[in-house]
């Protein structure tokens, strides 16, 4: 039996789901099949999907072809109609065990059957189960919280995702002390709307209150690191825990998506612009290390030239280090797609301008970093991250999934190089 191909796109979240189906697939005996994973974040990445969903028919002509993940639950008829796809299938029901039986005995499965999408806002629990957690050797990420419970004008991500919903504390942190047992050296927390986590469970406990609860059962854990959070749900005990826990890495990346006011309010963002320059400069001050990152969006419906330069600006007044540009895509049924557009090659123009800068930025912080000893997580023989997320490459061979002091001798483009102290 042939084991099935995957194609994952998008976040790694998507990544993290893969490694899932990958084991519900081979317990229920699928073979000869390929699954694409899709993403709806934007029109790039569902054409990048059509694209893959080609190529995966060319490749392989008799295989069966499967299409999941969020552009599956957001679109599924657009998938429905391409002629190299036999099933469409949801983000609930790629999780289930049911699924992946009745892909294992397609003579079971009717024409009916062909597209299986429920209601994904019906959807009430996260399938925490599901793995331990995935990555390198030295690094895991466990999924603790899935969907989005806010409405943000240009995002379809909850109609893909659902409303949010938590993993229990408990099986958080039995998931990492398995992870730690097993050598992994550090685990990434990963979610939607990570921030939400615990506002579904009893007693709604905050993010912050887990990974202090981490950081104290699991002891041998060196390395705890956040994914993406929206500062302006960090709550006191997640701030207090960056302060005082050498454990809990430096590093942040923060959904800001834009630099101007009006911008934000018409995004229904839940944050000003000077909460996310006050929150930078706040944690910074109580862990001087910090390093953070973001996501902005460029070419928002209604955004002058005005609102794009608070945008710009916006990277040296939060000293972001690690910048993800992305130019505004409009989502069909989002009501930000229904707002005065911004011409598509302005838009394209100025994710440019914000590129470029976010490069500009990561350069001058590597610069400030020749010097100074790190404590290096080593991800292979040559290569390993810093605290705050910098990649360096090592000037000799070193142990892998090993946390090493090195000492950054230069840069190069967007990597440190570095010595082991």
């Amino acid at each position: 039996m042939t084991a099935p191909v995957f194609a994952t796109l998008g976040c790694r979240l998507n990544a993290y789901e893969t490694e899932a189906m990958k084991r519900l697939a081979a317990e229920a005996g699928v073979g000869g099949a390929v699954v694409v994973n899709t993403c709806a974040v934007t029109a790039e990445a569902e054409r990048q999907a059509r694209q893959a969903i080609r190529r995966a028919r060319r490749e392989n002509p008799a295989a069966q072809i499967l299409v999941t993940g969020c552009g599956a639950q957001t679109e599924p008829e657009t998938f429905a109609a391409m002629p190299e796809v036999d099933q469409v299938v949801g983000n609930a029901e790629k999780m289930a065990p049911a699924t992946w039986a009745r892909i294992a005995a397609p003579d079971l499965i009717g024409e009916t059957e062909r597209v299986r999408v429920d209601d994904i806002m019906s959807v009430r629990e996260t399938a925490h189960h599901l793995i331990d957690g995935f990555g390198t050797r030295a690094r895991a990420h466990v999924q603790i919280q899935n969907g989005c419970d806010h409405r943000c004008t240009f995002c379809i991500i909850p109609f893909g995702r659902g409303n949010s919903r938590s993993v229990p504390a408990g099986v958080v942190v039995e998931q990492i002390a398995r992870l730690a047992d097993a050598g992994h050296r550090e685990v990434v927390l990963t979610g939607v709307d990570l921030t939400s986590w615990g506002a579904d469970l009893p007693g709604a406990p905050r993010l912050g209150d887990l990974v202090r609860r981490i950081l104290r059962l699991v002891p041998a854990l060196p390395r705890l690191r956040l994914s993406s959070i929206d500062s302006i749900e960090a709550d006191p005990a997640l701030i207090a825990a960056l302060a005082e826990e050498p454990r809990l890495m430096p590093h942040l990346h923060l959904s800001l998506q834009s630099g101007d006011d009006l911008i934000l309010k018409r995004m229904k963002r839940r944050h000003a612009r000077a909460h996310a320059v006050a929150f930078c400069a706040e944690v910074r001050r109580l862990r001087p290390d910090a390093v953070f990152g973001a996501d902005i969006i460029a070419g928002f419906p209604t955004e002058t030239e005005a609102m794009f330069a608070r945008s710009l600006d916006l990277i040296d007044d939060c000293g972001i280090a690690h910048l993800h540009a992305f130019p505004y895509s409009p989502r069909r049924g989002t009501p930000a797609a229904r707002m005065p557009q911004v011409p598509p090659a302005e838009v394209r123009a100025r994710a440019e301008r914000l590129r470029a800068a976010g490069e500009a930025a990561l350069a001058r912080h590597l610069a400030a970093e020749v010097g100074r000893v790190h404590a290096v997580l080593t991800e292979g023989p040559r290569m390993g991250r810093t605290e705050g997320f910098f990649e360096v490459a090592l000037e000799a061979d070193t142990p892998v999934s090993a946390i090493l002091p090195v000492r950054i001798t230069g840069a190069d483009g967007a990597v440190l190089r570095g010595v082991a102290a």
